[in-house]
């Protein structure tokens, strides 16, 4: 890396912290509060008007249920806070679901939570994103035209706050986050309080008429409508569990801290949520989308005017009608938050991701931290996939939200069972009439909890099934048993790496062979550090793809007086990589107890460029020689002048530093490597 990419680095990243400031990263609540809880503060967004979508498949005249939706989505929102209050103060490792999951119900089960957070965690950056776009496009126009490119450039922007590290990124969220909370907040009592002094407040869609194109208003059909309602405003519940994973995020203590920041959430969500939708509903503001079953058509022309405004813009629009300046506030608030609220999963994701790479069942890396005390790897991930879904889906939140209840219930069903399990367990030990009490009173609201998830879990099924969520269907499983896959990788190796006794025995003996192109300093000086390492036998040996310079080379060989002897190995092919690697097990048949070490002289280039005009048939020898039992590879350096300007150059850290000691000098002197054998051929 060069020291331009290094500034670059610095300057979006920030300076790198120490192993001993991670204890500076750490949230109280009023900052963990934005952080975690801005996933579900933001649905008021769009889980209002996803209920009116829904209902306006039937027509105008099924937008009178509209409070009672509302209603049973409050009940379900209240029940999983309770819920999850009682998670997080007795799981405070941060694996959340996963570890309620795994230690009560098995292994399994907490890999398939896993695998539905981790789909959960991709789709609120895509849909949050994607609807701040929206909400955006209602105050800048002309951001509807490029609707992708801004939602996937937010995205980007949304990972270089989240790479500098979690507490710089609490507190450029906490301010946002609390502005919108006091836009909503100001809304709805302003717009109470006027409807409270006899105004008469009409949303500008109020005129227009709502046409169904699927079904009736009767029977079996309605029923499956008011769920299919119910289970698109159950999306005001995603980012509930952000809390459970995020819980060693909080400050000490972090199982109260983080019971009492869900508290609050879930007041806060309840009330916005509940607000914004009756003030749309008696403003008689509707929204429709002509590809999902409903229609807006403006009586008086007849012509159809579906593309309006966000419900919340709406009711922006008439609350504040005679103060045009509060309703930009609101909007651009409601953009903001949105964009934001994606930062829950950024929270989420990583940390989720750290606690299965710390169980083998995803790679190592992503239990690292970057430099920044971040888990960058898990970061750019999750920015990844969820920048493909936006393109995928062209950042239509009505197509994306079909996909995002899904993993989010079946997370909060599997967790509930797990917490009943485990105080079942805590019970049969438990012998204080006041602790048990306790425990009764917990499980008792975890009890209700899965009833109440399970049923919302069949709902969604049913009803999302063929609109969308059998992608989500399809894409868990996979995950799981990708992860499955992993963790049975990670167990075969660990098994074979148990020492056996025989590990320790010293070889019979050490024959070592220097691979030579042509006499020159780097192959001299390979010579020399093979003869000091006091092999059983030394040989160079050399292949002939040419006999003229065979000959050459075995001339100048005689001539230097070489204390080594010289092998040449024919190759009528013209190829370097076969001659050397049969002679080699040759070698190694002759002497199995033996070990057989290659010294392969590199050169050490200062540019990325020098390394495509040297070292490649280094590269394929030691690739092909680590394959072959029992044979060591060692590499000679010689630095050229080309990196002399990396010399002395402080060395980056790199993904997962934080957890080593730093490297001496020496370690650096010695950690400079490129690849091959030294050749003109190369």
């Amino acid at each position: 890396m060069s020291k331009a990419s290094d500034l670059v680095k610095r300057v979006l990243l920030g300076r790198a912290l120490r192993s001993a400031q991670q204890h500076e990263q750490l949230l109280p609540k009023r900052i963990a509060l934005p952080v975690f809880a801005s996933d579900a503060l933001s649905s008021v967004a769009y889980a209002p008007q996803e209920i009116l979508i829904t209902l306006g498949i039937a027509g105008l005249a099924a937008y009178q249920y509209t409070p009672w939706v509302a209603a049973a989505v409050v009940v379900i929102l209240l029940t999983v806070v309770a819920s999850y209050r009682q998670n997080v103060r007795a799981y405070t490792s941060g694996g959340g679901d996963f570890e309620v999951a795994t230690e009560n119900l098995g292994g399994n089960w907490g890999v398939l939570v896993a695998s539905a957070l981790m789909v959960d965690y991709v789709l609120t950056v895509a849909v949050s994103i994607s609807s701040a776009v929206d909400n955006l496009g209602a105050f800048l126009g002309f951001l509807g035209d490029h609707k992708v490119a801004t939602a996937i450039g937010l995205v980007a922007l949304l990972t270089v706050l989240n790479l500098r590290g979690l507490r710089e990124s609490g507190v450029a969220f906490a301010i946002p986050t609390y502005l919108f909370m006091f836009g909503i907040f100001s809304m709805l009592l302003w717009g109470f309080t006027r409807l409270l002094l006899g105004a008469d407040l009409q949303a500008e869609t109020a005129h227009l008429e709502v046409k169904g194109t699927e079904m009736g208003v009767g029977g079996f059909a309605l029923a499956f409508l008011l769920m299919r309602a119910f289970a698109s405003g159950c999306a005001a519940l995603t980012g509930v569990e952000a809390i459970s994973n995020g819980v060693p995020a909080f400050r000490k203590p972090k199982g109260p801290n983080a019971a009492t920041t869900l508290l609050m959430l879930g007041l806060i969500a309840m009330t916005m949520f509940g607000g914004v939708t009756a003030l749309a509903y008696i403003t008689d503001a509707k929204f429709a989308d002509p590809t999902h079953g409903s229609t807006l058509i403006d009586p008086a022309t007849g012509r159809d005017v579906s593309n309006q405004d966000p419900v919340v813009a709406q009711v922006a629009h008439t609350v504040f009608s005679n103060f045009t300046p509060m309703f930009g506030f609101v909007t651009v608030m409601t953009a903001l938050i949105l964009v934001l609220a994606a930062n829950t999963a950024y929270n989420g994701f990583p940390v989720l991701g750290s606690v299965l790479a710390r169980n083998r069942y995803l790679p190592r890396q992503l239990h690292t931290r970057g430099d920044r005390l971040a888990y960058s790897n898990g970061i750019i991930i999750l920015a990844t996939m969820a920048g493909l879904l936006i393109y995928a889906y062209g950042a239509d939140v009505t197509r994306l939200i079909q996909l995002y209840i899904v993993g989010v219930f079946v997370s909060f069903t599997v967790s509930q069972t797990g917490m009943v399990r485990h105080w079942n367990k805590r019970l049969r030990t438990e012998t204080d009439p006041v602790a048990r009490r306790e425990m009764k009173r917990a499980r008792a609201i975890n009890t209700f909890g899965l009833i109440m998830t399970g049923t919302v879990l069949v709902i969604v099924l049913i009803t999302k099934f063929t609109h969308g969520a059998y992608i989500v269907c399809i894409a868990m499983p996979v995950l799981f048993l990708l992860m499955k896959a992993i963790r049975r990788h990670y167990d075969r190796v660990a098994e074979e790496l148990v020492p056996s006794g025989e590990d320790v025995t010293l070889p019979a003996r050490n024959h070592a062979i220097v691979l030579v192109s042509q006499i020159h300093k780097p192959t001299l000086r390979a010579l020399a550090y093979a003869r000091a390492t006091r092999p059983s036998t030394l040989e160079a040996v050399t292949v002939a793809v040419d006999a003229e310079a065979a000959r050459r080379l075995r001339e100048e060989w005689d001539a230097l007086d070489v204390p080594v002897p010289l092998k040449i190995l024919d190759s009528p092919f013209r190829e370097i990589t076969r001659p050397v690697l049969d002679y080699v097990k040759n070698v190694r048949r002759k002497s199995p107890r033996d070990v057989v070490t290659v010294f392969i002289p590199e050169y050490v280039v200062g540019h990325w460029w020098e390394h495509l005009l040297h070292n490649q048939s280094a590269l394929r020898l030691k690739g092909r020689l680590l394959f072959v039992p029992g044979v060591m590879v060692t590499s000679v350096a010689w630095q050229l002048r080309s990196s002399d300007r990396l010399k002395g150059r402080p060395e980056p850290p790199a993904p997962g530093s934080s957890r080593r000691p730093p490297r001496t000098p020496s370690d650096r002197e010695g950690a400079r490597s490129g690849g091959g054998i030294v050749s003109d051929r190369d």
